[in-house]
């Protein structure tokens, strides 16, 4: 396969999962959307708007009939999706919509001599042919945009436009799509998704081959959806970093937030052996031998009616566990049999709707149980996805959409998609918007919260990518709702989970604005966490938290009352350090230890700070430095939280200090000791800096500083002893500079 065919093959499967999540939005039915489909390729946009115009324009049903006793003949079926092409010499999507209406306004059903019956739905309208206006005035152009930047007031009235009661769907090209996003900005902020389709760009002198008739097509299979997955289920910490005077400080990771939690609670019981989801399916030991038997001789081939992506998944994932339970192979087998078999039969969505869930519901089980390889996570997303196209009205379906929120949240915890990982973020974000729109927090509270808090998850890795402000923002608004719902006297853990959550997002916020107002809530947060972890029953967690707790403090101290905050972030680092320790949690200990010696230094630089507790205070930093170093060294296999280089050379500038501050009492022998510390540990922060110049020259200077100390100390025999140390290609660099 050349590099072009890979190319066209991974565009081919992010359409299909684009199409799936579109089609997804526009079938649940919901009011007032509004969604723009970014699209260059005029080929590919055709085929999806047709496709979507076949799939949802019409009912079941071809036919609406009216009881015969009112003696109304039938009438047509009413759409569901209404296709308009815009109007170029008058470019008003919304008069457009509004004309339809009122030339084919909804018909009345269920009349009877008793009742007078109820108007069908409003559809929802797809508007195709934005791209056309390049090719007319620029006042036509203006206009345009003038009309979608007027659409503010048939928000603001609700009486001024039906289409309001219904969904709209805007085709453009990317050239457009920036053009709204600039120029309509009532519009663009009223958006309620963006899907984002790949393909090469048609020029516009080539429209023509491309009929823009809504007819089917069958040139691209939308149905199913591929997609990447990461093997990860824990949501690591935040790496942060300060600069104080000459001083690098790394924060701490653990400002971490928890990760999405349960991928649909009620799901979490075990898969059934065997769930006869066929008709015809009978019971009894001879019965389920032939069952296993026929699914044991499954091959993609003979699954015709399956996607074929998801068939190759669930075989690569049962040739990947020969060496499992038998049962764990087999399973997945049958389910796929009786999926084909139910096609076979042309069964019910609603029936296939519960096939494809159960097979999903049994990947998702694997992966709750450690099992996250690529294929299941694929399987999982794939077969939910298949559950919804068949039935969107399910009992169920807040919970599949959770659940598909939190599979794309794993996607971009993937190592190999992080260049992708704000587009899963937003995808993860757009299914838990999805999921909230079903679910009654009055009637589902606990499944509210949960998605509430899962919502605030993504914003917060989000907030990595783009607009950090607004996301965290975000991100607290989503906690703060799921804590309306998650009390502490309904699940006192997932309340404390919760606000330690919360904690974190305004801490983030404290680090962009008001960051007094912001530090204050995320130590309350934090503390009403700690409430409700017992550290005999929790110590990680409540140790956790006590350091977040500290670093906050530690933050706060840079704007009000240090030498009182600084000393509140030593004791809380210390309380966490009784929880943190080596043994049960070396990464998280070097961590809580690399911070304490930073509140160290920062408390010893304070000018009420008296000259003996300003040496007991440099101590203190390079013993907890010295600690967190010694048990890094050590760690293998576990990414540290902290920059191990950074912390070398604080290690270093604070053997220097303490023996350049004019109250140092030591003799020249402790004087020479620590001298060659610095030096050591600035060596040691060397080796690891050559690839971030700016870090290495400032470490580079250090390193001189400290080799003139020496002569300046300890005369030229001292010099000669810091040069000794220097690896030899440092020599020609320093040398000119002493």
């Amino acid at each position: 396969m050349s590099v072009n065919d890979t190319a066209q093959t991974n565009n081919f499967s992010w359409n299909r999962q684009v199409y799936q999540r579109l089609k997804l939005a526009l079938s649940i039915g919901l009011r007032r959307q509004i969604f723009l489909a970014v699209c260059d390729d005029l080929h590919i946009r055709n085929q999806v708007a047709a496709r979507l115009h076949s799939t949802l324009a019409y009912p079941v049903g071809q036919v609406l009939y009216k009881p015969s006793d009112v003696g109304e003949i039938s009438t047509p079926a009413y759409p569901r999706l209404v296709t308009l092409r815009l109007n170029l010499s008058d470019p008003n999507p919304i008069v457009q919509i509004n004309q339809w209406l009122a030339n084919y306004p909804p018909p009345i059903v269920g009349a009877t001599k008793q009742k007078p019956g109820y108007p069908l739905p409003i559809p929802a309208f797809q508007i195709v042919g934005v791209e056309l206006l390049t090719k007319q005035s620029v006042a036509v152009q203006r206009l345009f945009l003038q009309y979608l930047r007027f659409s503010e007031q048939y928000f603001s009235n609700q009486e001024s436009s039906k289409f309001l009661e219904s969904s709209i769907l805007l085709w453009v090209s990317r050239p457009w799509f920036y053009a709204i996003q600039q120029s309509a900005q009532q519009f663009w902020q009223s958006r309620t998704g963006v899907f984002t389709f790949t393909g090469e760009p048609t020029p516009m002198k080539q429209s023509r081959d491309y009929p823009e008739r809504l007819s089917s097509s069958r040139n691209l299979d939308l149905g199913n959806l591929e997609q990447s997955i990461l093997d990860e289920l824990v949501n690591p910490a935040d790496n942060r970093e300060t600069t104080a005077k000459d001083l690098k400080f790394e924060e701490d990771d653990n400002l971490q937030t928890q990760t999405p939690v349960n991928l649909g609670d009620k799901l979490q019981k075990a898969v059934p052996s065997i769930v006869n989801l066929s008709p015809t399916a009978t019971q009894g030991t001879d019965s389920a031998a032939r069952l296993v038997s026929e699914a044991s001789r499954l091959t993609v081939s003979s699954l015709s009616h399956i996607s074929k992506e998801l068939s190759e998944l669930v075989i690569a994932t049962i040739n990947t566990n020969i060496t499992q339970d038998a049962e764990d192979n087999w399973q997945p087998q049958q389910i796929l049999w009786e999926i084909e078999q139910l096609h076979l039969q042309q069964a019910s969505g609603e029936s296939l709707a519960v096939a494809y869930q159960h097979l999903g519901n049994l990947y998702r089980l694997r992966i709750e149980q450690g099992q996250s390889t690529l294929e299941n996570l694929m399987v999982a997303i794939i077969a939910y996805q298949e559950s919804i196209s068949y039935d969107d009205t399910s009992p169920q379906l807040p919970d599949i959409l959770n659940d598909l929120g939190t599979l794309y949240w794993m996607l971009y915890r993937t190592p190999a998609n992080s260049e992708e990982g704000q587009t899963y973020i937003e995808q993860g974000i757009e299914f838990y918007q999805l999921a909230l729109k079903l679910i009654s927090p009055q009637a589902q509270p606990e499944t509210y919260a949960r998605v509430q808090n899962n919502l605030g998850t993504a914003y917060g890795d989000l907030a990595r990518f783009t607009h950090p402000v607004e996301n965290w923002e975000q991100a607290v608004v989503a906690y703060g709702e799921a804590l309306r719902y998650r009390t502490a006297e309904i699940d006192s853990l997932k309340y404390a989970a919760c606000q330690n959550n919360l904690g974190t997002a305004y801490w983030h916020l404290g680090q962009y604005n008001q960051p007094v107002v912001h530090l204050k809530k995320a130590i309350a947060a934090y503390n009403l966490a700690l409430v409700y972890y017992n550290p005999e029953e929790e110590p990680l967690k409540y140790g956790m938290i006590q350091n977040n707790i500290g670093t906050a403090y530690w933050n706060l101290a840079q704007y009000e009352q240090p030498e009182e905050n600084l000393q509140l972030a030593i004791y809380v680092y210390g309380e966490a350090l009784k929880y943190r320790t080596p043994t049960n949690v070396p990464s998280a200990y070097t961590a809580t230890q690399n911070n304490l010696g930073t509140a160290y230094w920062h408390i010893a630089n304070l000018s009420q700070t008296t000259k003996e507790e300003r040496q007991n205070f440099l101590q203190l930093c390079i013993n907890a430095y010295k600690e967190a170093i010694s048990l890094a060294q050590t760690i293998t296999g576990i990414p540290l939280s902290f920059d191990l280089f950074a912390t070398y050379n604080n290690l270093g500038l604070a053997h220097y200090q303490l023996v350049t501050d004019n109250f140092f009492n030591g003799n020249k022998k402790i004087l020479s000791q620590h001298l060659e510390s610095a030096l050591e540990n600035h060596l040691q922060a060397l080796n690891g800096l050559s690839q971030q110049p700016e870090a290495y020259q400032a470490t580079f200077a250090y390193l001189v500083k400290t080799i003139r100390t020496f002569h300046n100390e300890l005369g030229i025999q001292g010099q000669n002893l810091a040069l000794s140390k220097l690896p030899a290609h440092l020599l020609p660099e320093i040398l000119p500079k002493l």
